[in-house]
């Protein structure tokens, strides 16, 4: 890790009072938690059907034990635990300096380590609903189902539904007005662990005003060039060592 870069970053929290962090799956791979495009990532693993076809809103309600079979598998990682990254971030929130985490993932692992201002933006795994009366059911139950998740409320047996974003669905749209007012009100915005590839929430940071961009990914993006300060190195590995 370059030692200029993480002082820079150091300087930059310690300047700012109004911080937001925009992170996607490489936040959580460091808990164990696959992310979708890299060599090792769902993308990459040979199903029956592609997993961004078996993740779709099409596909869920025609061939929905599928999309269970393959839900329950491959996106649901019930012992992951908060890694260095999210207690990081915790800490930061709790210091008064960070006002909102805006997340990509689902695994609920910002709020597992503490953070109370998580917006997220495909959703979570630990919240399902039945498609018809609306009753909430925790993912224990999802996994404990044998195979397609069915209401237990009396006179109900609506099939429950995962309260994730699918494809073909469209954002929450009171999530992205949230989250867009964070990242236009913030003196710094961090980035972190995303290939910034897919929109809408690409296109996040160019609501940003502000002169403290900074990109932490192990990989170069398309917006490298845009930041005002970017490091190619392991989230966990950054922001632990500026976050005390």
């Amino acid at each position: 890790m370059i030692i200029r870069e993480t002082e820079q970053l150091s300087k930059w929290i310690n300047e700012s009072d109004n911080i937001v962090f925009f992170g996607g799956a490489g936040v959580s791979t460091e808990s164990n938690i696959p992310d979708f495009r890299s060599q090792d990532g769902l993308y990459n693993m040979k199903y029956k059907y592609p997993p961004e076809t078996i993740i779709s809103h099409s596909f869920y309600m025609k061939n929905t034990e599928e999309f269970y079979r393959f839900y329950k598998d491959k996106m649901i990682y019930r012992d992951a635990k908060p890694n260095r990254a999210h207690v990081a971030l915790a800490r930061l929130e709790k210091q008064g300096k960070l006002k909102a985490v805006i997340t990509q993932n689902i695994d609920g692992l910002h709020q597992l380590a503490g953070n109370e201002n998580v917006y997220e933006l495909h959703g979570s795994v630990l919240r399902n609903y039945c498609e018809d009366c609306g009753k909430f059911f925790d993912v224990d139950y999802i996994l404990s189902a044998e195979e397609v998740p069915y209401c237990n409320k009396e006179g109900c047996r609506g099939r429950i539904k995962p309260d994730v974003v699918l494809y073909e669905e469209g954002l929450d749209s009171k999530i992205i007005e949230k989250a867009v007012m964070a990242i236009r009100n913030a003196d710094m915005l961090i980035v972190g662990g995303t290939s910034l590839t897919v929109y809408p929430a690409a296109g996040f940071i160019d609501y940003y005003r502000g002169n403290k961009l900074v990109l932490i990914n192990k990989d170069v993006t398309p917006v490298d060039g845009r930041a005002d300060l970017c490091i190619h190195e392991k989230i966990g590995d950054v922001l632990s060592s500026v976050i005390k």
